[in-house]
C-alpha cells in the first residue's frame, strides 16, 4: 500500500496518474496547501522541503520499515524502479528516461508554472510586462523541444509508453493559461491529444477533484491570505 501525500496540482497529478496506470493501490492523504497543511510538523518530517506530493510506500522492496519519498520526479523513479512499470529495459532506455525526468523537473515545470503565475497575477503587484513576456516566451521555447522530440518518435522517450511521458503531461494541460496555442506544435499536440486520452490518465487528473476550490470565487481578503502563504515564502525559523 502507497500512501500519497497530495493536492491535486500538476506536480501531485503526475503520481496519481502513474498509480492509476500500475494499478498500484494507494491511500489519498490530503495535504491543503491553501490552509498551510505543507507546514505542519509531521509533514515537515516527510519533506523538509514543505512541498506536496509525497508518497510512503509500507512494503518497500527490502522488507524494512515503511519508506517516504519526496519531490514528484524522485517519487516516479523509485516507483518505475519498484514495480519495472513505465520504465526502460536495459541501461540505454533508462537513460534516455531519466534525462526528460530530469528536464522535466529543472525546465518544464518550474518555467510553465512561472508563466502561469505572471498570467495571473496581472497588475496587483505593478507592471510584469517583462515577466510575462520573459516566462511565456521560455514556455514557448519548451513547448517547441516537446514538438521536435515528438516528430519521430510516438513518446519521449521512445516506441514506448513511460514516466518521461507521465512527468510531462500534467504540466501541459494549462497551455492556455500558460499564454500558448498548441495548435502552434502539431507533433505535440498528437502526443497530448493520444496521452489526454489514456483512461488512466483520466483518472489520475480527476483525483482530488472534490478538494480544490476555485480561488477567484473567494471574497479578496481569503486570496490575499492564500497568496501569503503560497508565494513569497522565506525561510522557515529552525527549532529550539
Amino acid at each position: 500500500m502507497i500512501d500519497l501525500y497530495y493536492w491535486p496540482t500538476p506536480n501531485g497529478k503526475k503520481v496519481s496518474i502513474f498509480l492509476e496506470e500500475a494499478a498500484i493501490p494507494y491511500r489519498v492523504v490530503p495535504v491543503n496547501i491553501s490552509r498551510g497543511d505543507q507546514f505542519e510538523p509531521d509533514f515537515l518530517r516527510l519533506n523538509p522541503n514543505h512541498r506536496m506530493p509525497v508518497i510512503v510506500d509500507h512494503e518497500p522492496a527490502d522488507g524494512g520499515p515503511p519508506l517516504s519519498v519526496f519531490e514528484s520526479g524522485a517519487i516516479l523513479l523509485y516507483l518505475a524502479e519498484r514495480t519495472g512499470a513505465f520504465w526502460g529495459e536495459n541501461l540505454r532506455e533508462k537513460v534516455e528516461i531519466q534525462q526528460w525526468v530530469v528536464w522535466q523537473m529543472a525546465n518544464q515545470g518550474p518555467k510553465l508554472g512561472e508563466a502561469g503565475h505572471f498570467l495571473r497575477l496581472g497588475d496587483r503587484e505593478g507592471d510584469q510586462s517583462y515577466a510575462v513576456r520573459r516566462f511565456t516566451d521560455e514556455a514557448n521555447r519548451l513547448y517547441g523541444v516537446l514538438n521536435m522530440r515528438l516528430r519521430d518518435r510516438p513518446y519521449i522517450a521512445g516506441d514506448r509508453y513511460t514516466i518521461a511521458d507521465i512527468i510531462c503531461y500534467p504540466w501541459t494541460v494549462n497551455w492556455k493559461g500558460q499564454g500558448q496555442d498548441i495548435a502552434e506544435f502539431k507533433h505535440f499536440r498528437r502526443w497530448f491529444e493520444a496521452v489526454g486520452a489514456r483512461p488512466a490518465v483520466q483518472r489520475g487528473l480527476a483525483v482530488g477533484a472534490d478538494l480544490s476550490t476555485d480561488v477567484t470565487k473567494l471574497p479578496p481578503e481569503e486570496q490575499a491570505r492564500i497568496r501569503k502563504i503560497l508565494y513569497n515564502q522565506r525561510a522557515l525559523s529552525v527549532p529550539d
